[in-house]
């Protein structure tokens, strides 16, 4: 279904449009209309489904902008889910300008009172946070008509549902309620019994891997030793096309930069581009003139791009769905895709909890020395140069080459060739700015009842894999080797 099928205001659409959606997921073709009808609604499914514009859309249709009240109000389990929502919602209110804000504990207070006070309309929170400002005073949820309950298990198992039905019996009753849920524990369904009105059950399998054709790999690195990896695992596994995927805007861009410094062919892509920008970008990917695609989630889902044959998860996602909706980008057509995952030490419980829902394990990558990045380096250099002598048409630089020859020897010559072919990566440093390590799911919050069972080691397989360089094509060489000595110019 397209979202120019349902229901929704021309403001809406237009910034749907702009973020370059065009296709619902499973989740918002059932829950939208249900929820535009006013309906409750419990949906249950992965986290990476497209649940933000699932209840965002509804609920953005029914704000009104001239009430500088809080009408909204959404309850996620972690900051980092509550500022991702946020964001979500903000790009999607864009046209239609409505005031979204976030609450976490963490931050400073005054501020977000601020922004209450300022008009914010749609309020997005953890339930600490929530319940420091209500009973502040400072937000009042007597005009609230949306209530979600977004990831209502992870609050389960954070301790959090106490608060949140306190913080229910805030809201009027006379609501709609939307609740997500990845799974429906006896608890949740109790919230559902006790403050839903005939709710609708959707309900999204989750996705599992069936493509035997991807090889599936891990490297843990800590955070400042992944770029380096990366451009090492270029060289060596010599993608034909490939996405990276970054888990923030800025990450994409920096990312972007970096591999144009070092010399490959790259773009980024993320929601701040302008429709017509990332549609040129895709084209180019797609055409071939673009080796290596960076792109955040939000940017790649319900994106045309498949038929790759490397997939780099450059920051693993925080939840399932994401991943399989990532690598299953590659291994198409019976054409054999490699993934590989950049896990930090921290988050290996997410690794984990991938590996148990999607049924397959990953395989421990051991990352390629330098020598060994040269080494395929100067194989695809020679290759090159070999289908450079079998093209022939050399004869209008034979002068010059004789001219050389007079003073140098033979060998100094090709290897002079070969270094401009060939470079060192760690001569071209490049900066990604730190990032946090995803939440320990069940760590946080203090209320949390888990101990965290993220920290375990894990013995991976293929961790002495054997690397062989397969060369670059003529094509491919040829554009990094330009690509280097323009950036560097």
């Amino acid at each position: 279904m397209k979202f120019n099928e349902l229901d929704l205001l021309p403001e809406l659409l237009k910034s749907i449009q702009t973020m370059g959606f065009e296709e619902t997921t499973p989740i918002q073709a059932q829950t939208i209309p249900l929820a535009l009808e006013g309906k409750d609604v419990i949906g249950q499914a992965q986290t990476g489904t497209g649940k933000t514009a699932a209840f965002g859309l509804p609920m953005l249709q029914k704000i009104d902008t001239s009430n500088r009240n809080v009408q909204g109000l959404v309850i996620a389990p972690t900051r980092e889910l509550a500022i991702q929502t946020q964001e979500e919602l903000f790009r999607l209110s864009k046209d239609k300008r409505v005031k979204v804000t976030c609450v976490y504990g963490g931050a400073d207070i005054s501020r977000q009172i601020k922004q209450i006070k300022g008009g914010a309309q749609i309020v997005v929170g953890t339930p600490g946070r929530m319940l420091d400002h209500i009973r502040r005073k400072t937000l009042k949820l007597n005009q609230v008509e949306t209530l979600v309950l977004d990831e209502a298990d992870e609050m389960l198992n954070m301790g959090f549902i106490e608060d949140i039905e306190t913080i229910i019996k805030e809201v009027p009753d006379e609501r709609q309620t939307l609740l997500f849920s990845a799974t429906m524990p006896d608890p949740i369904k109790r919230i559902g019994e006790r403050f839903m009105q005939n709710p609708e059950l959707v309900r999204i399998k989750t996705k599992t891997l069936s493509a035997a054709t991807i090889q599936q790999f891990y490297t843990k690195a800590r955070d400042n030793e992944k770029f380096d990896i990366m451009t090492r695992l270029l060289d060596v596994q010599n993608p034909k096309s490939a996405i990276v995927f970054g888990r923030t805007k800025r990450r994409v861009d920096e990312l972007a930069k970096g591999l144009e410094m070092r010399g490959y062919v790259a773009e980024g892509i993320h929601g701040d581009l302008s429709q017509g920008k990332r549609m040129s970008v895709l084209k180019d990917f797609k055409k071939g003139n673009i080796d290596i695609l960076v792109a955040t989630d939000v940017a790649a889902r319900g994106l045309d791009v498949s038929g790759l044959s490397h997939v780099y998860n450059f920051d693993i996602p925080q939840d399932p769905e994401s991943y399989v909706h990532r690598i299953g980008r590659t291994g198409r057509a019976g054409e054999e895709g490699v993934s590989v995952t950049f896990v930090t030490p921290h988050e290996m419980g997410y690794l984990h909890t991938i590996e148990k829902l999607t049924k397959q394990t990953m395989s421990a990558l051991r990352p390629p020395t330098n020598d060994e990045a040269l080494e395929s380096q100067l194989k695809s250099a020679m290759d090159d140069i070999q289908e450079m002598i079998d093209d022939n048409g050399l004869e209008r630089y034979e002068n010059a080459a004789d001219k050389l020859l007079g003073s140098y020897s033979a060998e100094d010559l090709a290897a002079a060739l070969i270094k401009t072919m060939v470079k060192d990566s760690t001569e071209i440093p490049v900066k990604i700015t730190p990032q946090r390590p995803l939440p320990n799911k069940h760590g946080r919050g203090g209320k949390g009842k888990g101990k965290g069972n993220y920290s375990h080691n894990r013995k991976g397989k293929g961790g002495n894999r054997n690397y062989k360089g397969k060369g670059r094509s003529g094509d491919n060489r040829g554009k990094r080797s330009n690509s280097r000595r323009s950036s560097n110019s």
